[in-house]
């Protein structure tokens, strides 16, 4: 289906599935990998088990001894961020470019012996489900007002009632705008991977926003608050009320000026994820052209360049160029060449830091 067409008809709308939409995608991750990975501690994991009407969940590491057998039913191994692990799954997250970077997150992949799920539930965020080995049957339908079980380890919807069922065989595609239930049950053993979409709460984006605009007010200081001329107090525990508007003005110069609130928001889009880091590089050069790093979260806008949390202001050729980068997340060496010299000595810092690649070859 065309992007746009998707768009104007699905996206957090209805759901969408689309049989052999990756019909021949080539799947080199295996179950093993992704047992392997589960032990790391620098990869978020967890298995899920159903034990009747019981749930169990454990979160990683988990050595493979401590993974249930495989031939045991019920159970799943969910990795997520795979898209950091390997270039398959990478691939597979830039097939959903047509979407804002600021909106993609990563790719979940999860292996399920015969009949192993989540149970039904809800995502607060839109989610592609790909179907890269076996069999998974989906139960979907609309969840006006959702009701959780008690007690249970997992959101698990109490009282849901599908409106339709899939079928998922490898290469299918199943779309599902938040507010969708749906649950997931593996006919057979099966992996699917998720690719999941950032969805802010808007209190906690405001919160988050505020705070770095007050930690960038502080450093550039201001004045204190003034009260000469006040007359003494008969109630010193009154809150006095030229405080109160002195604090409300600080709060609206916090986000008085558009462009600084742009940069907090630009700087928190690209902070990386709590379990990655960069390793430092020795001095590299740009003859080879470069590649961010696929840990690296790049984004722009119109007047700064932001990797990793950080922000540059960038302007003509160079600006160009970045979003570049940006963009189609490499650079040849012709474009390295043609940057400014504080540009190709930017280049090279976060090659040093780790979060470049030298080399034009994703």
């Amino acid at each position: 289906m065309d992007p746009a067409l998707f768009m104007r008809r699905h996206w957090q709308r209805r759901p969408l599935r689309v049989a052999g939409a990756f019909a021949g995608l080539d799947w080199p991750i295996t179950r093993a990998q992704l047992f392997a990975w589960a032990g790391r501690d620098d990869v978020e994991s967890r298995v899920v088990q159903r034990h009747g009407p019981r749930w169990e969940v454990r979160h990683g590491p988990l050595a493979r001894k401590a993974l249930p057998p495989v031939s045991r039913p019920g159970w799943t191994l969910l990795v997520q961020g795979v898209d950091l692990q390997h270039p398959a799954a990478r691939a597979l997250l830039e097939r959903f470019r047509f979407l804002p970077d600021a909106r993609l997150d990563d790719v979940m992949v999860s292996w399920a012996s015969d009949g192993g799920g989540v149970g039904p539930h809800l995502d607060s965020y839109d989610v592609f489900l790909v179907q890269v080995q076996g069999r998974r049957r989906w139960r979907i339908g609309p969840v006006a007002q959702p009701r959780l079980k008690p007690g249970l380890p997992l959101k698990i919807l109490d009282g849901f009632v599908p409106e339709e069922e899939q079928v998922c065989e490898p290469g299918d595609l199943l779309y599902l705008p938040p507010g969708w239930g749906h649950d997931g049950i593996a006919e057979g053993d099966c992996m699917t991977a998720s690719v999941g979409f950032r969805a802010p709460a808007r209190d906690e984006l405001a919160a988050e926003l505020l705070a770095r605009l007050g930690d960038a007010i502080e450093e550039r200081g201001g004045g204190l608050y003034e009260d000469a001329g006040a007359r003494p107090t008969t109630a010193p525990a009154w809150v006095p009320e030229s405080l109160q508007r002195y604090a409300a003005a600080a709060v609206r110069r916090l986000v008085a000026e558009p462009q600084a609130l742009n940069r907090a928001l630009g700087e928190y889009l690209t902070e990386p994820k709590p379990r990655v880091w960069f390793e430092s590089r020795p001095a590299a050069t740009l003859r080879r052209g470069v590649t961010v790093t696929p840990a690296s979260r790049m984004m722009y806008d119109m007047d700064h360049v932001y990797l990793n949390g950080e922000s540059w202001r960038a302007s003509g050729r160079d600006a160009e160029l970045m979003r570049r980068l940006a963009d189609r997340r490499v650079l040849d060496r012709a474009e390295c060449a043609s940057a400014s010299r504080a540009a190709r000595g930017l280049l090279l810092e976060w090659l040093r830091q780790g979060w470049l690649i030298d080399g034009s070859q994703p």
